[in-house]
């Protein structure tokens, strides 16, 4: 049962990481930094859909590594974004 729901999980995320590289090509926006960040919001998404409701399978609880990992990652091209608007005399 846990194999049938980890691939679903995976071919959810594959899909949607897909539609995000089809939709930025599109909008003529493909950078690097969207597609990590839109991944990353849709990997959220994915987890919080698909988490069952009583016993927490041990492959999914190794999920949370990838988290902070992504979210430290998130919090470097926020902190890289922010440093390019302000002024250099700032820092």
């Amino acid at each position: 049962m846990t194999t049938v729901r980890r691939a679903r999980f995976i071919n959810a995320q594959l899909a949607w990481m897909l539609g995000v590289v089809l939709v930025l090509t599109l909008l003529d926006a493909l950078t690097l930094e969207l597609v990590f960040v839109c991944s990353l919001i849709g990997f959220l998404v994915i987890i919080e859909l698909t988490a069952p409701f009583s016993v927490t399978p041990r492959w999914r609880r190794r999920l949370r590594w990838l988290i902070v990992l992504g979210l430290a990652v998130f919090g470097y091209i926020v902190i890289q974004r922010i440093l390019e608007i302000l002024p250099s005399g700032v820092f």
